[in-house]
């Protein structure tokens, strides 16, 4: 069976410092550690999966959030830095999870893809959420320690600990 790397909202209005909800110095410090396992996934020939926050302009999220990532704006595009190629998969999604209402699962499940590895931000949120999800798919999820961030390291440890503990994730 295969691997994917998922890439979860490396977008500008998170990891920018103009984007609307910049995660802050952690999350750009996690971009040369992500670049590189992107390569290394490609290298390999595994599906590198760009998951990309893409709300509607009067998202329910925004009851909580200010408005981020509104589809079609700047906030919304993969920053720069990483760059895309015509073989990635992106998927858009609307709430934290990557498998929540996306076409995910079923990606995944015709390449034959059991394991996957996730890097981005914010760990407490997309990617806890994102590992959840996989986890009761059934997917063996390993989260690289050095390529995910959040707001608060506090939270951030938490969310390691959870997904480590809880949801049976290794920690890599």
């Amino acid at each position: 069976m295969g691997k994917a790397l998922l890439v979860i909202d490396m977008l500008n209005d998170f990891v920018d410092e103009k984007g609307s909800l910049y995660v802050g110095e952690g999350a750009r410090k996690v971009i040369p550690f992500i670049k590189q396992k992107i390569e290394e996934f490609r290298k390999e020939a595994c599906p590198v999966v760009f998951v990309c926050d893409s709300h509607e302009k009067d998202d329910r999220e925004f009851e909580m959030f200010p408005p981020h990532c509104i589809s079609g704006s700047w906030g919304s595009e993969v920053i720069s830095e990483l760059e895309l190629k015509k073989e990635d998969k992106i998927v858009k999604k609307r709430r934290y999870s990557a498998f929540y209402g996306t076409d995910l699962d079923l990606y995944l499940r015709e390449r034959g893809i059991n394991e996957l590895f996730l890097v981005g931000v914010c760990t407490n949120i997309c990617v806890l959420y994102t590992a959840k999800d996989a986890r009761e798919r059934g997917y063996s999820v390993k989260i690289y320690k050095d390529g995910v961030a959040s707001f608060d390291k506090s939270v951030h440890e938490f969310a390691l600990q959870e997904m480590k503990n809880t949801l049976g994730c290794e920690l890599i």
